[in-house]
C-alpha cells in the first residue's frame, strides 16, 4: 500500500494503551526475523513495563489514517567515553504492506532531530543481522556506518 510519508505519516511516542499493537508487532518481528514464536503474555508484560518506565525503553509509532503501521523501541546506553547517552534503535517493525514507503527513514529522521536537540543524547546506534543486506543499505543511505563495531551508529 502506497503512502506519502511527507503528508500521510505521523511519528510519535506510543501511549500505554497501545501495548497490544506493539506486542503483536514484536511477535511478528520475532517470527519473521528469527523464526521464533514468542509468548504473547510475556511480550505484553514486557511492552507494558517499558511503556510504564522510560528507563527500560521508549516506544515510538508511525501511523497513517489513524492506524499504527510501525513501531520501534529506543533504549539508552550511557557512554563514559563521551559523557552522554546514546540511543539504541531496537525492535523495529513495519507492517508488510507499508514497507518500501520510507517509513523507517521518517522514523529515523524524527529520532535524529531529537538527538540534535537534546544536549545529553549524542547519537543513534542499532545492530543488524549481517545477512540483512536490504536493511544495511537503508541504514548506510541514512548516513549510519558499521565501521567501529559490528553495529551501525550515527554520532553528532
Amino acid at each position: 500500500m502506497n503512502i506519502d510519508p511527507e503528508n500521510d505519516l505521523l511519528i510519535r511516542k506510543a501511549s500505554p494503551d497501545e501495548y497490544a499493537i506493539i506486542a503483536d508487532f514484536q511477535i511478528r518481528l520475532a517470527r519473521e526475523t528469527e523464526n521464533m514464536d514468542l509468548d504473547l503474555s510475556t511480550v505484553e508484560k514486557g511492552v507494558k513495563a517499558a511503556l510504564a518506565d522510560r528507563s527500560k525503553g521508549q516506544y515510538y509509532v508511525a501511523e497513517t489514517g489513524g492506524k499504527i503501521i510501525a513501531s520501534m523501541m529506543i533504549t539508552t546506553e550511557w557512554s563514559d567515553w563521551r559523557n552522554g547517552n546514546v540511543w539504541w534503535i531496537q525492535s523495529v517493525y513495519i507492517l508488510p504492506q507499508f514497507r518500501g514507503n520510507r517509513v523507517f527513514s521518517h522514523m529515523y529522521a524524527f529520532l535524529k532531530k531529537q538527538v540534535v536537540e537534546y544536549s545529553d543524547v549524542l547519537g543513534l546506534r542499532l545492530y543488524v543481522d549481517r545477512h540483512n543486506h536490504h536493511a544495511r543499505r537503508v541504514y548506510e543511505a541514512l548516513g549510519m556506518n558499521g565501521q567501529h563495531y559490528t553495529t551501525y551508529e550515527w554520532l553528532k
